[in-house]
């Protein structure tokens, strides 16, 4: 099965990657992304079913959060992510063709956690692309083309606009929108929910208000099963 070798080979390839584990961040901008130094590294309190408190879990989307799939899905997939995390790229296959399995019983919406420096300014970016349509186009790009930007030592963030460039964003106009104050609002709330969910690694998921408390592809999967088979009574 074609899901199952992706899931083998990104067992094989990937290591989460963790806010400890990023580069010092470059100077903070207007509205800082980063988690805090300060910000706990326990994992957020669930009941004993796994769900998370109403006041946690009301964090887990906003009203600006991008969504892939049907908005009506009954079970929602949130993944926190960083576009130059390794292991946020070997997910990103994973996750698409857990949506390919279940084409109208998930949707994914995309949380930001910008741990690594230079990530702050590809999320304006990809933001920027949101809005002409190329959302998932950039996005898949950043993570295709990784190795040319996101080194975690010395990132090379001109290269993010002509990746852009590449999949039809009119570049001019997003880097103009990339310093509205709706992106940075987007940054803000993303940073303020990392810390109050606890989130210290990317990618980390939660499906139906429920942490992915072992991380891994294979482990994902189950409880999509999971709540894919619940929803269905």
């Amino acid at each position: 099965m074609q899901l199952r070798s992706i899931l083998l080979a990104c067992l094989l390839a990937m290591g989460a990657c963790s806010r400890q584990e990023a580069a010092t961040p470059a100077a903070p901008a207007p509205a800082p992304a980063s988690v805090p130094a300060s910000a706990p590294a326990a994992a957020p309190e669930a009941d004993a079913g796994g769900v998370l408190a109403p006041e946690l879990a009301a964090r887990l989307v906003r009203m600006h959060s991008p969504v892939i799939g049907p908005k009506q899905a009954p079970v929602t997939i949130v993944e926190f992510l960083d576009p130059a995390c390794g292991a946020c790229a070997a997910f990103s296959p994973v996750v698409k063709q857990i949506q390919l399995v279940y084409p109208n019983e998930v949707r994914v919406v995309v949380r930001y956690a910008a741990f690594h420096q230079g990530s702050d300014q590809a999320i304006r970016l990809i933001e920027a692309a949101r809005r002409q349509g190329k959302f998932e186009a950039v996005l898949d790009a950043l993570f295709e083309r990784q190795e040319e930007w996101a080194s975690h030592q010395a990132p090379n963030i001109r290269q993010i606009g002509p990746i852009a460039s590449s999949v039809g964003v009119d570049l001019e106009k997003a880097r103009r929108d990339a310093a509205l104050p709706a992106i940075t609002e987007v940054l803000r709330l993303d940073g303020e929910d990392i810390v109050a969910l606890k989130v210290e690694r990317t990618p980390t998921f939660f499906v139906n208000g429920k942490p992915l408390v072992e991380f891994g592809p294979e482990q994902l999967l189950e409880l999509v099963r999971q709540e894919v088979a619940r929803s269905k009574g």
